[in-house]
């Protein structure tokens, strides 16, 4: 099993292009069961997580092409080809979805157009439960049967699915996305209340619209979808991955020096961006670009983060987060409501000298002077990344082990780091 090695103290000086969005790619893959023409889908991230979805999908019958894609300025998007045409296996099984959570975004476009669907319930990261009920609960408020027997989702609509009011008790972007996907060929006209806003979510609809759907209000937390008959081919760029961009936009601040993020879109990041101002970290916007500078003679201040959804501070940050405040003068706060077991990371960062106080749902940080390399273990995909970020400003060698959840969502990590000046390298274990 491979790990990844580095040895910290460097600066960061340089550019990195930022890949496009596995949150909004995998919801995206989803929808080409959605119609019978072919679904191209560019800049398409080269991540384990993409390639569990397109297993998954091949199993059901998609045809899966990929090409060049599309070229915009230098660079050339892959692009992935899905069709859908032939549907032979309506069922999500349990050694496909359980390496990935978002494998439950097949039961809406499943059950949607061929009025049934067998999926697995899933499996993931263990950083929560994240179940599923909301999911189910949607697609019931639509009409469709389900059952729950060993293991699986049995979903069936034989007259298909009509038109609903759904309303969300919380905001959870998968069930958003499902039911959004679901309503899109039911008969009549489906409001969703409560619905998630994140960037990825308008991705979606954005693509779902250009495949003749018709959908209102994306980016607001009431969606207004009227069911047609049918969808058609579309071609759609994949917006940029704002997560991994603010991954190393927290990797620039936590080592100094001058990194310019490129292929981004700056207001997905504007919670992030707010606090690493905050924290005395330089930034810069432009267009499509995003500039951190920092002396790292100057010190970082601490902070006090509460994860919301969006345009919350997002929860797939916070790790990232936590690593920066440890080297911050002073103590921070970081409130996680997201996710009931999301500081998994806190005990492997204390043993590279952090100081963390962890009760319940809150997090203490209290600055060192410094980090002190060490082998860590990693626990889930956030985590991994966050351990990552403490051993390139760690004195000394960092060690992560079980780097395969790293894998799940960073395209090209230790190449993107290493072109910047970090010494990063993955070894065999």
């Amino acid at each position: 099993m491979d790990q990844i090695r580095i040895t910290g103290g460097n600066q960061l000086h340089g550019n990195i292009p930022i890949s496009g969005a596995k949150n909004a790619a995998l919801p995206l893959m989803a929808v080409c069961l959605l119609s019978k023409e072919t679904l191209s889908l560019s800049n398409i991230p080269y991540l384990a997580d993409v390639s569990s979805m397109v297993t998954l999908l091949a199993s059901m019958g998609v045809k899966v092409e990929m090409d060049d894609g599309l070229s915009v300025g230098k660079a050339k998007l892959q692009t992935l080809n899905l069709c859908a045409q032939d549907i032979s296996n309506p069922l999500a099984e349990y050694e496909l979805v359980r390496k990935m959570r978002a494998s439950v975004l097949v039961l809406g476009p499943l059950l949607s157009r061929f009025g049934r669907a067998v999926v697995s319930l899933p499996g993931g990261c263990a950083i929560g439960t994240r179940p599923v009920d909301l999911h189910i609960q949607a697609m019931q408020s639509l009409g469709a049967n389900i059952e729950l027997n060993n293991g699986y989702i049995h979903a069936s609509a034989p007259d298909g699915l009509s038109g609903a009011e759904i309303v969300f008790p919380l905001v959870s972007v998968g069930a958003t996305e499902n039911a959004m996907m679901a309503a899109c060929l039911a008969r009549g006209q489906t409001i969703i209340r409560n619905a998630a806003q994140e960037p990825e979510i308008i991705d979606l609809g954005d693509c779902l619209n250009a495949m003749g759907a018709k959908i209102s209000g994306l980016g607001t937390s009431n969606l207004v979808i009227d069911g047609v008959s049918s969808l058609h081919q579309a071609a759609h760029i994949i917006c940029p991955d704002r997560i991994e961009a603010g991954t190393y936009a927290v990797a620039a601040a936590i080592c100094g020096g001058d990194v310019t993020l490129t292929n981004v879109r700056p207001a997905a990041l504007g919670s992030l961006l707010d606090k690493l101002r905050q924290a005395g970290v330089a930034v810069t916007t432009g267009t499509d670009t995003i500039r951190i500078t920092r002396d790292p003679k100057n010190p970082l201040r601490p902070l006090d983060i509460v994860t919301e959804p969006f345009p919350g501070f997002p929860t797939d940050l916070q790790a990232q987060m936590m690593t920066l405040l440890t080297l911050a003068e002073g103590e921070s706060k970081i409130t996680e409501t997201i996710f009931e077991n999301r500081f998994m990371h806190a005990p492997e960062l204390m043993r590279m000298g952090a100081k963390i106080d962890v009760h319940g749902a809150v997090a203490v940080v209290h600055g060192a002077k410094e980090l002190i390399g060490a082998p860590v273990m990693a626990t889930d995909l956030r985590a991994s990344v966050s351990l990552v970020l403490a051993g390139l400003a760690a004195r000394g060698q960092t060690t992560v082990n079980r780097i395969y959840h790293l894998d799940r969502g960073y395209e090209r990590l230790e190449e993107k780091l290493a072109a910047c000046g970090a010494q990063i390298e993955r070894v065999a274990a």
